[in-house]
């Protein structure tokens, strides 16, 4: 890892990290933040298994996280002009064009405008859903989806579907493996072969970070596809908790952002001061009261409805690419420190200026059908989220510039081209993106101290 430490971030990376481990120990995460093709902070807490502690290069599941990496890997074969944008994706993959869908394009499928999006409309069960052949031949046979309620929205973020349609493509376009194309024109020329996986091999299963509930469960030698326990859910926070939030360098800007959204009158004071929770901090966000059910059942909910543990050996060995990408922060942080460069890393141009100008641009602008937000899709990535350093502050006017890819976790990776500013997060802290705030901390804070130090 190329080293140029910003002492005074490094510090203050570290001190938020810890703090942010609230009452979790002994999980925790790690944070990289690259600036300008240089690491210029790296800090990291906690246990990533139980007889390991989390590092820069430890490896993670990160979710949905992975579609980032998907994404950049298919611009560079647009770069590489083995792909189009607007090309048929049918002309590539014949049996895609079934049951209506001849027509759709890859630029269509990046910005999540190709009525793709509902796992429920495939009949299969898990043990399909882990095998990658069976699953391309049967999202090329599905048929488009119809959008619940579709005339409030500009998009519907394909939660699973997405990463066989894009994976699938790349092995067509590339006559290769998906794994061997992640490979040669990503993680090769990036250095990080070793730390990003779509189908983690057998070998490195058990350096992969494990939630801290499992550090002791092994599973029997002939135990079937299991089920996840249990989904995380939202705990009572502690008063330390809510103390610790109140220290964190975006507090005041939430509550002021809090207490406008409440619209509170001088009657309604005691609210103001009463301490922001974790859901007031993460509605600022998402607006939870968005949710359309229908369409994020139908994303997310396989017709099997068995939901899989994706930290289960053979989930991870599996290719899942919208859900079970496998890297490091270290990783992440270099990838999207070389779009924050425009597509050039150490002297070498992966992805060439016309194409960064297209897959930067906003391609929907407006709020999701699955997601509760706007996401401003580009091509494959969403917007930075940042409500502290948004376009509207003059301080920090290149911030809706940014743009990055969360996962389910809460885990995190985006870049900020204009100040050529990479950052990643990634934990394994038992939480979703809709009941935790640390990427929004941790983001906020990040940029803030940039800006305050140019």
């Amino acid at each position: 890892m190329t080293k140029s430490i910003n002492s005074d971030l490094q510090l203050c990376l570290q001190q938020w990290l810890n703090d942010l481990q609230l009452e979790d120990s002994p999980a925790g995460g790690s944070v990289v933040v690259y600036q300008a093709g240089e690491c210029v902070a790296a800090a990291s807490i906690g246990q990533a298994q139980s007889d390991g502690e989390w590092q820069a290069d430890t490896l993670a599941l990160n979710f949905s996280t992975g579609k980032g990496v998907l994404a950049t890997l298919a611009h560079v074969l647009v770069s590489e002009n083995m792909l189009a944008y607007d090309e048929p994706i049918a002309s590539y993959w014949p049996e895609f064009a079934a049951n209506g869908k001849a027509e759709i394009t890859l630029r269509e499928v990046m910005s999540h405008q190709a009525s793709l999006f509902a796992i429920s409309a495939i009949e299969v069960d898990n043990a399909t859903l882990l095998n990658w052949s069976a699953m391309l031949e049967e999202v090329a046979a599905m048929p488009i989806n119809e959008i619940d309620a579709a005339e409030r929205f500009v998009s519907a973020y394909s939660a699973l579907v997405y990463g066989w349609v894009l994976g699938g493509l790349i092995e067509k376009s590339t006559d290769m493996t998906l794994a061997a194309a992640l490979r040669r024109y990503l993680t090769e020329p990036l250095g990080i072969a070793e730390s990003c996986y779509f189908g983690v091999p057998a070998d490195k299963v058990d350096k992969i970070a494990k939630l801290a509930k499992d550090f002791a469960h092994a599973a029997p030698e002939n135990e079937s596809l299991p089920t996840r326990r249990h989904k995380p859910v939202l705990k009572a926070e502690s008063e330390q908790t809510l103390a610790t939030y109140k220290q964190l360098p975006s507090y005041e800007c939430w509550q002021q952002l809090n207490d406008k959204q409440k619209s509170l009158s001088s009657a309604d004071k005691n609210q103001h001061d009463a301490p922001l929770t974790a859901t007031k901090i993460n509605r600022l966000y998402f607006d939870h009261s968005a949710i359309n059910a229908s369409n994020y059942r139908a994303a997310l909910v396989p017709a099997s409805k068995q939901p899989i543990d994706y930290y289960q050996p053979q989930t991870l060995q599996a290719v899942i690419p919208a859900a079970n990408g496998v890297a490091s922060a270290q990783a992440l942080a270099i990838i999207y420190g070389m779009l924050a460069n425009g597509g050039v890393w150490e002297g070498k141009t992966l992805i060439d200026a016309d194409t960064f100008a297209q897959l930067s641009e906003p391609q929907a602008v407006g709020m999701d059908a699955v997601m509760p937000a706007a996401m401003n899709w580009r091509l494959g990535y969403h917007k930075l989220f940042s409500v502290c350093q948004s376009g509207d502050d003059s301080v920090n006017p290149n911030t809706e510039r940014g743009f990055g890819h969360m996962g389910y976790n809460g885990s995190v990776a985006w870049c900020e081209p204009s100040r050529q500013l990479s950052f990643a997060f990634i934990h394994n802290f038992d939480v979703t993106m809709l009941n935790d705030i640390r990427q929004f901390a941790l983001t906020e804070a990040v940029i803030k101290m940039i800006d305050a130090q140019s």
